[in-house]
């Protein structure tokens, strides 16, 4: 059996960083959570085949930000599992991402709105939505609902060039043919070879990689982009807490509309849910994260290591949270009052810590006290 026919075919370094790019993309969108993106990852980049990559990308929607990157559509996943009259759509094993999750969440809110769901089903559908893994389970969670005439449709593969790709082989293998019939009946003799009809070589694998960058957290851009992205997942900037690292930040929040739960979220590039839902006091004061003075807190941070005299110090992360103590004060903070934390040390634990106001304002310093 050849190579090709039993998928062993070599993967180059280039394929390995197509699909590291597209798992990049996809954990961007929601579609796999910090685990296993950072598994797949690991295993693309040791990769030996075409297959080996084919296996860790086949069960993701083509994120729009890579689809230069494949060719046509994406290869098929294994048993599709498709619904009926879902011809065209990704089978529903196909991993869901953040926007298909919010999707799904709006039409539980309009089949709530017009009388289709009690608030129980409502909150417990949503919850499960929240989780879900898969094109399916969304599925599951509104097939027996009407929906309304302007909700989005399903997501749907790209659209595919394999047939323009078919009709163009069978064209050039026509062309072929007509001229080595030409040839046998202009009285080509045997002894002369007859010409060969090359077929047309395609690199499609020469396109450069697109790298889905996440700046660090704990710049300003790192910040900015952070804040953009909660306010597209959640549609306000109101949090319990807040802690951000370099590379990721980990929030707790209300669940939206329920002011007596809450979740916690880890953010890397995208938002995945960890832990169970707990109970939240429904009076508790919310953090607004619009209050941060983004320039300000950055510039603070760019200096912190210094102020707080850690030697060769660096900003280990920076907390945000509300004065909810029963405190009338924490140090100059009012009670029901937001306040910033940053955090430097180094490698020999040595560490200080800065109080700050919203708006950037350093309020108290810690330093390291060697």
């Amino acid at each position: 059996m050849s190579p090709a026919a039993s998928g062993r075919i070599r993967a180059r370094d280039l394929d390995r960083a197509n699909a590291s790019s597209v798992l990049d993309a996809a954990y961007a969108e929601g579609q796999l959570g910090a685990d296993e993106y950072r598994d797949r990852t690991a295993k693309a980049e040791v990769a030996k085949t075409i297959a080996d990559l084919d296996l860790l990308t086949s069960d993701l929607q083509l994120p729009s930000a890579v689809r230069d990157l494949v060719p046509g559509v994406p290869t098929p996943t294994r048993n599709p599992l498709r619904r009926s009259g879902n011809t065209g759509r990704y089978p529903d094993h196909t991993r869901a991402r953040d926007a298909d999750r919010d999707t799904t969440r709006q039409l539980l809110d309009s089949a709530r709105s017009d009388g289709q769901l009690t608030e129980e089903e409502h909150q417990a559908l949503s919850e499960l939505a929240e989780s879900a893994t898969t094109l399916g389970d969304l599925g599951d969670l509104v097939d027996d609902l009407q929906r309304p005439d302007d909700a989005p449709a399903a997501p749907r593969p790209p659209h595919s060039n394999r047939r323009r790709w078919y009709q163009a082989a069978v064209s050039t293998a026509a062309v072929g043919a007509a001229v080595v019939a030409f040839v046998l009946t202009s009285g080509v003799s045997d002894s002369e070879p007859a010409p060969h009809a090359a077929a047309p070589v395609v690199d499609l694998g020469s396109v450069r990689p697109v790298v889905v960058a996440t700046p660090n957290l704990l710049t300003r851009e790192g910040l900015t982009l952070f804040l953009q992205r909660y306010k597209e997942k959640f549609g306000d900037l109101q949090a319990d807490q807040v802690t951000v690292f370099d590379e990721y930040v980990h929030v707790t929040r209300a669940l939206p509309g329920q002011p007596n739960r809450q979740a916690n979220f880890d953010y890397r590039g995208g938002f995945e849910q960890s832990g169970a839902i707990s109970g939240r006091k429904p009076d508790k004061p919310f953090l607004d994260l619009g209050e941060l003075n983004i320039a300000a807190i950055s510039d603070v941070l760019a200096s912190a290591s210094t102020r707080l005299k850690v030697p060769n110090g660096v900003v280990t992360h920076v907390g945000v949270e509300v004065n909810d103590s029963g405190s009338t004060s924490y140090f100059g903070i009012g009670k029901d009052k937001s306040y910033v934390e940053v955090y430097a040390g180094n490698k020999f634990n040595e560490s200080g810590r800065l109080l700050l106001t919203p708006a950037g304002e350093v309020m108290r310093a810690w330093p390291f006290e060697g």
